[in-house]
């Protein structure tokens, strides 16, 4: 359940990001998510209602005072903001960074460039610097012959410990994804755009619950590392997945809404690209329709990459 949760919360951040204000949930999920508060209260101690007061509300005096203040102004929410397809600006949310590396690699074989980029990654101060303690630094993963790259955003909690992208469950998800085309986890390349997992606040000896968008300045960091990779691969396709990681590769501020530009093919490092959600958007809508629109770009991307499709993989998550 605490996956499941964290999954929903990373969704929920993505769409926001994405300027999607109202989300559609199902019966099942709200009676799972009562059952989960209603757990958590029985747990939690017995507080007597007096002594916690509200914030912002005075408590009930024992007595009428000589003189009365003047009752508080009542709240007035904050204007209503408009959540554009744009990470956090850079101050808003994380360190100011140096200007972003510039990747030179050895001539030489694929494995060769390969390392000497893994190696200039693993010893880039400001990645090391943007890691917590015991957690590592992570690059992609898969075959340098791929014919297929897919592209996330950002490492996750699982994906900082074990210093892989997409192993967490939406990359548990992907790979099922991927083994659906007909394909294995190990004949294409996963990567992130960005190489280390964007830090947010925590106590002291806690470690980091939830996961955000980078910002802008991040990205723009790490992309080097990226097209390096996209260079030593030299794939075919590229797939994008979810708002962040495509407002990354196509511009910030270049889309509103991903369903604006999911499923059409787009450029980039003169690769074609195309766009589709991020897994962890089937993790909190299990829907067929929500899991034959992400099934419709990957065909599109079968097709490209002329990969045999039958017609059982055609007829996949239609309504019956």
């Amino acid at each position: 359940m605490h996956h499941a949760l964290q999954a929903l919360t990373d969704e929920l951040r993505r769409l926001k990001t994405a300027g999607v204000k109202t989300v559609a949930v199902s019966e099942e999920s709200i009676s799972a998510l009562r059952r989960v508060v209603a757990a958590r209260a029985e747990r939690a101690p017995s507080i007597p209602r007096a002594t916690v007061p509200l914030a912002g509300a005075a408590a009930a005096p024992a007595a009428a005072p000589a003189k009365v203040a003047a009752a508080p102004k009542p709240y007035e929410p904050p204007a209503a903001r408009s959540f554009a397809a744009k990470p956090a600006a850079p101050d808003e949310a994380a360190p100011r960074l140096p200007d972003a590396p510039v990747v030179t690699l050895p001539a030489g074989d694929k494995a060769t460039r390969w390392a000497a980029l893994h190696a200039l990654v693993m010893n880039d101060p400001t990645c090391s610097q943007n890691v917590r303690p015991g957690k590592k630094v992570v690059l992609g993963v898969g075959s340098l012959d791929a014919r297929i790259m897919f592209v996330g955003e950002a490492p996750g909690a699982e994906e900082e410990i074990q210093g892989e992208p997409f192993v967490g469950p939406a990359g548990q998800l992907l790979t099922k994804m991927i083994q659906a085309m007909g394909q294995k986890r190990s004949d294409v390349y996963i990567g992130n755009i960005m190489n280390w997992r964007p830090q947010m606040p925590t106590v002291d000896g806690r470690e980091q619950v939830g996961n955000r968008p980078p910002t802008e300045r991040e990205m723009i960091y790490c992309l080097p590392y990226l097209r390096a990779q996209i260079d030593v691969v030299n794939p075919e396709l590229l797939v994008a997945l979810g708002s962040t990681a495509a407002q990354g590769l196509l511009g910030f501020g270049s889309f509103k809404a991903l369903g604006d530009i999911r499923g059409r093919w787009h450029e980039f490092a003169g690769k074609p690209l195309m766009v589709t959600y991020h897994p962890s958007y089937i993790l909190r809508n299990q829907s067929n329709r929500s899991k034959r629109m992400i099934w419709e770009d990957l065909l599109k991307v079968m097709e490209r990459a002329a990969l045999a499709i039958s017609e059982k993989q055609r007829a996949f998550f239609l309504d019956r």
